[in-house]
């Protein structure tokens, strides 16, 4: 069983899941101690040994100043999922305070993850009753998928601005594009980095 970490020691373990989310590798000792500001290799060295009697992290056998990984904590590989999202017409995404686990590398303050309902993105691989893991983000670039907000309820689509507003774009011919315009209340609330499926 883990124990209940302090402050200094949680802000230690997320920076090394973020760096991890972020880049793709382990962080250095080095790039540990410039990215929190510490005076010494050694404190950096004795955050890591607690956090290991803690099990809150593991080092690998080889090479092991890069292979740091962050142990499965409750919520540690778990992300909050906030709801359903149409993938149809939209539908208000409820939020509840389920979590649901993910893959480590997508791991990140900003993440969350959706249920999918509908089947608007099918020719985009995503069906009815995936999960999707979004980058919670108020901008993304023309083609993008993202969870829109439009007037109040919110949809996942292909995102395509236009002089004159926005085109919101299903993957699914049977589905038709949803124009809005400047008199619309429109937001993004994150782009789409992934698809979960359960095969059971």
């Amino acid at each position: 069983m883990t124990e209940q970490l302090s402050p200094k020691k949680q802000r230690f373990l997320e920076f090394i899941r973020s760096f991890i989310s972020d880049r793709d590798r382990a962080p250095t000792f080095h790039e540990i101690m410039e990215g929190l500001k510490m005076k010494s290799l050694g404190t950096v060295n004795w955050y890591v040994k607690e956090l290991e009697k803690a099990g809150a992290l593991e080092r690998g056998k080889y090479n092991a100043k890069r292979a740091l990984s962050v142990s499965n904590l409750p919520g540690g590989r778990k992300l909050p999922l906030l709801g359903l999202i149409a993938a149809g017409y939209p539908l208000e995404a409820v939020e509840n305070r389920e979590s649901i686990e993910v893959p480590p590398s997508y791991i990140h303050p900003d993440n969350y993850v959706l249920k999918v309902k509908g089947d608007s993105m099918i020719d985009d691989h995503i069906e009815n009753g995936d999960y999707v893991i979004v980058r919670q983000k108020p901008e993304a670039s023309s083609g993008q998928t993202v969870v829109a907000f439009v007037n109040g309820d919110a949809t996942l689509k292909r995102y395509y601005p236009k002089k004159n507003g926005v085109e919101l774009h299903p993957r699914n011919p049977d589905y038709d594009v949803i124009k809005v315009s400047a008199e619309d209340e429109f937001r993004i609330g994150g782009v789409v980095l992934a698809v979960l499926r359960n095969y059971e």
